[in-house]
């Protein structure tokens, strides 16, 4: 830190490193999500981006603030989705590793990531421009002002900057084919179990505020000795980041008063997951369909034992429920459920596709009760754009992928929750729609619940992908104050 705060101060080196800086930005960021998980970077990765931003030196021309923050972005995303282009190697070339499956998948995976990652750089690339050209403070203000003046104006762009980086994070999660909010900042704090309860409040988008907020005043009381140093300022107060760092000390003790209130004891569940970790390749050929099939039987059939639920993944079923290619004797998949699912005892969850016509499919969660007619059916209502439907199929250049997305499935319309019984209810959340607050928030009643996470991370064989899945649905159970599980 220290090394990088030293060169920042060097404006002739800042000035030669103009686009060395914003990729050194993207880089720290990546190291506050899983596979690092870094707590300082979280609070130091905006420095190197802001010496641009906002220089230390005064200065009247004008800063090329949305190709800066875009560069950030790209430094940020190529390798924190590095993993998407599993989902073309595995399908297209069987791939069960990173080893080589074929110009054709490894092509695509590369465009996917490409694409997704310079479409979520756009964002970073807003913010800067916002910053650079609406929210830069005025170095004469700020260095030689009264001390008040300079703290309100320090606050006030500091403000706007965290406020933009939160609006930004917003768009991204909801627009353009239903939104992507991968790994926004808030998410960053997954491990400081103190910071993080405040998301039962300000969601994990407003956690982003914080981080944001106190490297903009950090940056703006640096920039005020910087100038005193050289004999071009004369204000050197520090009540701004002290009122950065009092919201830091007033959200941490939010989060220990959470952490140290003991919830009154209600419901008992007893629960059991059952995951059969099959790989992909095999999943899509049906090369283990009747060894699935026997061991979800007989695993269920030990552990449903006293238990009031047993929950599957995602794309348990080797076959969709109403076999639309008859795959299976007629009937089948109720009397296979009906041949270990006991009356009164256990109900079961698990994830399949429910095939209504030709034209009407959807990704579904089904909540049985034994007798296979006796269920309770969800249809997703979050899809994933390029992966369960083409969006803007008949329009080029997305039409060129009809071959890989022959059908779309349908977008599921109720959020209402599943009954496990008078009192306990279900949140069904599958695949990513446990990265998707407002989906999850649109669940919850005023009763008892459980969020049951369902999904199928074998697409991305042995990546970070599940590790940052399973931090990012973690915030679900902190926004809505619900218990999490996830197959």
């Amino acid at each position: 830190i220290v090394a990088i705060m030293t060169l920042l101060m060097d404006e002739r080196m800042a000035c030669r490193l103009k686009w060395t800086l914003p990729l050194l930005s993207g880089g720290l960021l990546l190291f506050a999500f899983p596979g690092w998980n870094s707590q300082l970077a979280v609070w130091f990765w905006l420095f190197p981006l802001l010496s641009l931003l906002w220089p230390l030196k005064s200065s009247k021309s004008k800063v090329s603030g949305f190709k800066l923050g875009y560069v950030t972005g790209l430094a940020f995303f190529l390798p924190n989705l590095w993993w998407i282009r599993h989902s073309s190697r595995v399908m297209l070339g069987g791939a069960r590793d990173d080893s080589w499956s074929g110009w054709a998948p490894e092509l695509l995976g590369l465009g996917a990531v490409i694409g997704l990652a310079g479409y979520c750089a756009l964002y970073f690339g807003l913010w800067a421009w916002f910053v650079a050209r609406f929210a830069r403070p005025n170095h004469a203000t700020l260095t030689r002002g009264a001390w008040w003046a300079s703290t309100q104006h320090s606050l006030v762009c500091s403000f706007l900057a965290a406020s933009a980086w939160v609006t930004c994070e917003w768009l991204r999660s909801t627009t353009v084919f239903t939104g992507f909010g991968w790994n926004g900042l808030g998410v960053a704090f997954h491990r400081n179990v103190v910071l993080m309860q405040g998301a039962d409040t300000v969601g994990v988008m407003g956690l982003s505020f914080l981080p944001v907020f106190v490297a903009c005043t950090a940056w703006n009381v640096l920039t005020r000795f910087h100038a005193a140093y050289h004999g071009n300022g004369t204000c050197k107060t520090r009540v701004d980041f002290t009122v950065a760092m009092v919201l830091v000390l007033m959200t941490g003790g939010y989060g220990m008063l959470k952490v140290s209130d003991k919830p009154s004891l209600g419901k008992k569940v007893r629960i059991a997951m059952v995951q059969p970790n099959v790989a992909q390749v095999d999943a899509m050929t049906g090369a283990v369909a009747e060894q699935s099939y026997e061991r979800l039987r007989e695993f269920t059939r030990i552990f449903a034992k006293d238990r009031d639920l047993v929950i599957w993944p995602e794309s348990a079923l080797p076959v969709n429920l109403n076999d639309k290619y008859h795959q299976l004797p007629t009937s089948w998949h109720g009397r296979y459920f009906e041949s270990f699912m006991e009356p009164g005892k256990a109900k079961l969850l698990t994830g399949t596709e429910i095939h209504l016509n030709d034209n009407e499919a959807y990704v579904s969660a089904i909540l049985l009760d034994h007798q296979f007619s006796n269920r309770q059916e969800h249809h997703k209502v979050h899809l994933v754009p390029f992966g369960e439907y083409l969006p803007l199929r008949e329009v080029w250049p997305f039409s060129m992928l009809r071959p890989i997305f022959p059908a779309d499935f349908s977008f599921g319309t109720k959020t209402e929750p599943m009954r496990l019984n008078d009192e306990v209810s279900l949140i069904p959340l599958i695949c990513f729609e446990d990265t998707v607050g407002r989906v999850a928030r649109r669940f919850v009643r005023e009763e008892p619940q459980i969020i049951t996470a369902i999904s199928n991370d074998g697409w991305f064989t042995g990546s970070i992908e599940p590790q940052q899945h399973a931090e990012i649905a973690r915030m679900r159970a902190l926004e809505t104050g619900r218990y999490l599980l996830r197959a």
